[in-house]
């Protein structure tokens, strides 16, 4: 049984990060919301409690047995760490002023957590309240300029508390506090790789599904590609693929994804599907109702092209571990920001079991396993896809002519972006069409036609990003280019907003 370490989410906005800090130490790890706690077995080495935007002094605010983890190694991260204080008998109270930014950590009592740690670490704080004074059990064993209790541990048993947030990178030695705990105090292995993963879910996939048929809808995006070598290397000739063009893909994406499929080995059929798409969608102009039409016409040409398969079981999604865990509120119901198009969509009527390969993996595990299992480059190092595909880039109403005009435009925007050698410098970059027209001029002549807005970002996860700074020049160049080649479009802007407050697409 694989070893692991549980991450129980108080509702922390960075509790996907510990658990990447951890997956980057080649141990395995899993969230759970702190109220849907796993069976606690011998594959588990150790427990970490995230942070939190409660207060252990509200009379609601999260709260966990500790008892159910027995002799377990803990450890409390920010809020948690006040929970291991305010559950054990110590004193927590509002801080006189917010606690938040960088600070210099000290270690005031030998630790195996500062082992390699040097003295005067900078780490990051962000909390309101304060241990101000421990349980018996416990004693301090570090302290900042304004933090007495800012880590301790008990005295007897593998059990720590820390105030400050290890996995973010302005605590500049915080992998190291991370790694001391998972690896020298859980006593890990490290031995979970893209190559173990591969080897070990191959022979899951073999052992679960049998002789089997699966059918996997293909996006030509990077999850569903590794999903789908994935299950071809388990089952071979029993998965069948297929590749609906709806008719909102990147210019000539139909085709050249289709053969790079092939070229994989892959049972794939291409379906021609975009005026059956184009028809679900006229007159719709409201974002949720574009992706609910989408949605619905897939999976009705799905199934049917799934029903021309015969005896087909299984339902195969390139479903990732973010998809998972966006789908588990802590609390409660969370706000819709918008509908998500991997977890939840299958209808019933379909009666197929749902194998899900990837959903354990971070969208970086998911390429480096593509690599390990062979896929391409040009298809692990794409860019991420909206699901709906270009109809929420075009804000509006969709028609073949306004789609015509978004790919030309984003062709010469995403071709610019590799022939300049900044492609693999953007985690994802689009064009939008808006739903407004400017006065031009065109050599004598007034026009009044539509705006294009570029859109670039780098990120990680996609839970986060940065606007990207591309070159004057490149901007330039690239904005002439549209202009000159596209007809109906007179005026490009780009897009310098972050997320949050702004989300990667317009819609």
């Amino acid at each position: 049984m694989a070893e692991k370490i549980i991450i129980l989410d108080f509702g922390s906005q960075v509790t996907q990060l510990i658990a990447r800090r951890v997956r980057e130490l080649q141990v395995y790890c899993e969230i759970h919301p702190y109220n849907h706690i796993p069976t606690i077995d011998s594959s588990v080495k150790g427990i970490i409690l995230s942070g939190s935007p409660c207060s252990v002094r509200d009379e609601d605010s999260p709260r966990v047995d500790l008892s159910l983890f027995g002799e377990l190694p803990i450890l409390g991260i920010c809020y948690g760490a006040q929970l291991l204080a305010h559950q054990g008998g110590g004193s927590v109270q509002a801080s006189q002023h917010r606690e938040y930014g960088r600070a210099h950590l000290t270690g005031t009592k030998d630790s195996i957590l500062w082992d390699e740690i040097s003295n005067s670490s900078q780490v990051w704080m962000s909390h309101g309240d304060t241990i101000m004074e421990l349980p018996s059990q416990y004693e301090i064993i570090g302290s900042t300029e304004s933090v007495k209790v800012a880590a301790f541990a008990h005295t007897s048993k593998p059990i720590f508390g820390i105030q400050f947030h290890p996995e973010v990178t302005h605590s500049t030695e915080g992998s190291i506090i991370l790694r001391n705990f998972v690896v020298k105090v859980c006593d890990c292995t490290q031995d979970w790789t893209s190559d173990s993963f591969v080897e070990t879910t191959v022979a899951n996939l073999k052992e679960k599904l049998g002789q089997d048929k699966v059918v996997l809808g293909l996006s030509g995006g990077v999850d569903s590609s590794v999903a789908a070598v994935l299950l071809h290397r388990a089952i071979g000739k029993n998965l069948y693929c297929i590749f609906v063009d709806n008719g909102l893909l990147r210019k000539d994406e139909f085709e050249q994804v289709l053969e790079s499929y092939h070229s994989l080995g892959l049972n794939v059929k291409g379906v021609d599907s975009k005026q059956r798409f184009y028809d679900a969608l006229a007159g719709l102009s409201d974002p949720e109702l574009k992706r609910k039409a989408i949605g619905k016409t897939f999976i009705d040409v799905f199934d049917h092209e799934a029903h021309a398969i015969e005896g087909v079981a299984w339902l195969g999604q390139g479903t990732i571990y973010p998809d998972v865990i966006e789908s588990v509120s802590v609390k409660g119901p969370s706000a819709t920001i918008k509908s998500h198009h991997n977890v939840g969509g299958l209808p019933d009527f379909m009666k197929l079991k749902v194998v899900e390969p990837l959903n354990t993996l971070f969208k970086d595990e998911v390429r480096k396993v593509g690599k390990t299992l062979g896929i391409p480059q040009e298809i692990l190092g794409r860019h991420p896809f909206p699901g709906p595909g270009l109809a929420i880039r075009i804000l509006g109403d969709i028609t073949p002519e306004k789609v015509d005009i978004l790919q030309k435009v984003d062709a010469i925007f995403i071709n610019g972006l590799k022939s300049e050698g900044l492609y693999d410098q953007v985690w994802q970059a689009g064009a939008i069409l808006l739903p407004i027209h400017s006065v031009g001029v065109m050599g004598d002549e007034r026009t009044y036609e539509q705006v294009v807005a570029l859109r670039a970002v780098s990120s990680l996860d996609g839970m986060t990003a940065d606007w990207c700074h591309l070159p004057y020049e490149f901007l330039g160049k690239i904005s002439n280019e549209i202009i000159n080649k596209v007809k109906g479009v007179n005026r490009v802007v780009y897009d310098i907003s972050s997320k949050p407050p702004a989300t990667i697409e317009w819609e």
